[in-house]
């Protein structure tokens, strides 16, 4: 869907969302970090954690303290939406990974747990 920003002349998806230029629906944003509804959900709630500072994929951040950062905002985001979520990250094309741009996924809203229908 996307192509790597590093290597791709063109700014991700997310990049443009980030400057403005793509519409979204933001739940949250920081100077580091903005959160946005999936426009494609697999879930009631299915919000996407993206950090400001490009890297590809979620692999590329050797730095513990912003590895740790990001998990964080994306755990407190979600404790704001729902008492019980999943955090999912794809990593790579063969990963799932459809927009190459660091990106967790919080899923969640199942009033029956996730394998449920609602």
């Amino acid at each position: 869907m996307d192509k790597p920003g590093p290597t791709s002349p063109q700014p991700t998806l997310f990049e443009r969302i980030i400057a403005r230029e793509i519409p979204s629906q933001v739940v949250y944003e920081d100077d580091d970090y903005i959160a946005i509804k999936d426009i494609a959900p697999k879930a009631p709630i299915h919000l996407l954690v993206i950090p400001k500072r490009v890297t590809t994929r979620v692999d590329e951040i050797t730095d513990p303290l912003e590895m740790g950062r990001l998990w964080l905002k994306a755990t407190e985001i979600a404790r704001e939406q729902a008492p019980d979520y999943r955090l999912v990250v794809n990593c790579g094309a063969g990963g799932g990974q459809m927009v190459f741009h660091t990106h967790i996924h919080i899923l969640a809203g199942w009033e029956g747990g996730p394998d449920s229908d609602t």
